[in-house]
């Protein structure tokens, strides 16, 4: 049998568009292999290393910018979240096709880096049902939903960087893993 070759799509969207729950649900239909972000972030109730995330320390993701080890980077919501070369090389290996969630800073430079990576923008049928999300999960101070605000903001000035835009409706998340899952096994079958 034939090794597919890996091929990277990203699934990318403002907090409250329902990244998570759509590569929840892909794995229900796909096979994939997640990208794991590096972040700085504090543990949640429930995670842990490696789930969803690799958490370490300031110091040590200053170290890992400085000695080049990362794909791609940036300060989100005052926190450094990026994904490294080792990663992405263990993935590749794997042949299967590789979900990476980002914001649209990393798209940007993934794309430059992977330009034949699929870039996938899950977004909401307004900004209102958007901020009701992340009030209704209940996991951000006040504070920290404005900041989400501001970027939320930010992020929707670039939706021209992404190849699909998706919009996860309320009541609708089964019909918007659906339709990604159709995205990604058109592109896979591209050369």
């Amino acid at each position: 049998m034939k090794k597919e070759k890996a091929k990277i799509f990203i699934i990318s969207g403002p907090s409250g568009a329902g990244e998570d729950a759509v590569i929840d649900g892909l794995k229900n239909t796909l096979k994939f292999n997640p990208v794991v972000t590096t972040v700085t972030r504090q543990k949640r109730k429930g995670e842990r290393q490696g789930h969803p995330y690799y958490f370490i320390s300031n110091s040590r993701f200053e170290a890992l910018i400085k000695e080049k080890q990362l794909v791609e980077w940036a300060v989100v919501y005052n926190v450094y979240r990026g994904c490294t070369f080792k990663e992405i090389n263990r993935l590749l290996k794997l042949g299967q096709p590789i979900i990476w969630k980002v914001d649209w800073q990393g798209v940007r430079t993934i794309k430059k880096i992977f330009p034949q990576a699929v870039g996938i923008f899950i977004t909401v049928p307004s900004y209102q049902v958007l901020v009701n999300r992340l009030v209704k999960r209940g996991l951000d101070s006040n504070q920290v939903i404005r900041e989400r605000e501001k970027f939320t903001k930010d992020w929707l000035k670039h939706k021209n960087i992404y190849d699909y835009i998706v919009v996860n409706k309320d009541g609708a998340l089964k019909k918007t893993i659906e339709k990604i899952g159709e995205i990604i096994k058109k592109e896979m079958v591209k050369p």
